[in-house]
């Protein structure tokens, strides 16, 4: 009878690649995996052979294959060394990961991996393991989950003093607490990512995440202009890598631009020679808002936010701080509009910003308790009510500081004559 299995040798790989459909090249793969030698040759060409079946195996979408693949080759993991077993385990799951809408097969393969590796001791493979499976809960939003695995890594690792596998943990932990509004602890987190950073030799591409990151940070508390230096540096790091995320990197400098007032750079920017690589639906997007804010204009403004909503909306750090400058930019036009009157109707000005009535009335209702002009509403008649700027008065305060001073002469007299009965 003959063998189910290929002879693991360089020629059955070849005459694999070679096959006419790649269904067939799959299934000359698995029966070279079959093959039962243990030799060191044997070995290595079955470790070409996986290489070249998970390949496959993601071109082809058949991402439950990829996880019946790693259950199998778990005996093949017993004689090789561990090393190689975790280059092995993370290329497969890193294909699963290039398959779209595998989340939550990606989470339990993750799973399923860390039990396997408790149980054999693998440790090394087991803490890379943990935390690629608390980054997918975390995209999955299942913070707490991901929190709790996160806290018990951290200290693990810091007892192996593995840095580099450290700066990956806080640089998560960082996004994690981010995600949570934690402000504070993830830039805790930050910090103690650079400090581990600083001790090693770091990669481009992660360097670059830390710079990103940092950019966020200093944005969120709205300090753009050194969130735009360091979302520069993360440009450059992923520009020079050709890494996808060089596009956010410099949508988010734009964004720094035009929430400093400097929405005139941002074509600039774009026609740049680095910008124009990366010309497409997120720059246009940046570049309609920019449009809009300089000339003062709401209705182009939110039909940017309409024309542009996955670039802008579905962005949770590009849509917090536009609402900010949405915000902004509306007072900034109800306040140009009212100028000129004493006393007008509510319904002409939303009419006069096209927006509807309701959302002008809450607006300037807001505007008035956070003293930006004043006046009152009068709602029985639809009306705004403006008054003038009330002058301060330099008597009220010259007053109040003559009857402190004289209480602190009083306070002194009353000291002395204590003195004195003394």
């Amino acid at each position: 009878m003959a063998a189910s299995y290929l002879p693991a040798t360089t020629e059955s790989i070849s005459q694999a690649l070679e096959a006419k459909t790649t269904p067939e090249a799959i299934s000359m793969l698995y029966q070279i995996l079959e093959n039962p030698s243990s030799a060191s040759e044997a070995l290595r060409i079955k470790e070409q052979a996986i290489t070249n079946l998970s390949d496959l195996l993601r071109q082809e979408n058949r991402a439950e294959d990829l996880r019946t693949l790693l259950t199998q080759l778990r005996p093949y993991f017993s004689l090789i060394p561990k090393a190689k077993t975790a280059k092995i385990v993370r290329g497969i799951i890193d294909a699963v990961a290039k398959i779209p809408e595998t989340s939550d097969l990606q989470i339990s393969l993750c799973k399923e991996m860390v039990q396997w590796t408790r149980a054999e001791k693998r440790t090394f493979l087991r803490q890379r393991v943990e935390a690629r499976l608390a980054a997918l809960l975390m995209e999955s939003k299942e913070y707490a989950e991901a929190l709790n695995l996160l806290s018990g890594l951290i200290k693990e690792v810091r007892r192996l003093d593995d840095k580099l596998l450290l700066v990956d943990i806080n640089l998560l932990e960082s996004k994690l607490h981010f995600s949570l509004r934690n402000l504070p602890k993830a830039k805790a987190a930050l910090t103690a990512a650079r400090t581990a950073a600083n001790a090693i030799y770091v990669p481009p591409a992660q360097q670059g995440t830390i710079d990103l990151q940092s950019g966020i940070l200093h944005a969120e508390e709205k300090d753009y202009k050194t969130a735009y230096s360091y979302f520069f540096e993360a440009f450059e790091a992923f520009n020079a890598l050709e890494d996808p995320r060089a596009v956010f990197s410099l949508k988010y400098m734009l964004l720094c631009k035009i929430m400093v007032n400097q929405a005139d750079d941002v074509a600039g920017v774009i026609s740049s020679k680095a910008g124009l690589q990366y010309v497409g639906p997120d720059l246009d997007a940046m570049k309609a808002v920019a449009d809009a804010h300089a000339k003062r204009s709401l209705k182009l403004f939110e039909t940017a936010l309409r024309d542009f909503k996955a670039q802008l909306e579905d962005d949770p750090i590009v849509h917090r701080h536009l609402s900010a400058l949405y915000d902004t930019l509306l007072e900034q036009n109800l306040c140009r509009l009212i100028e000129p009157f004493s006393r007008v109707e509510i319904s002409h000005i939303a009419e006069l910003i096209e927006l509807p009535v309701d959302h002008i009335e809450k607006k300037l209702s807001q505007m008035i308790l956070d003293k930006k002009f004043a006046g009152t509403l009068d709602q029985g008649a639809g009306c705004l009510v403006i008054f003038d700027d009330p002058k301060t008065d330099a008597l009220y305060p010259a007053t109040l500081e003559t009857i402190s001073n004289i209480g602190k002469v009083v306070d002194s007299l009353y000291v002395r004559s204590a003195k004195i009965m003394a």
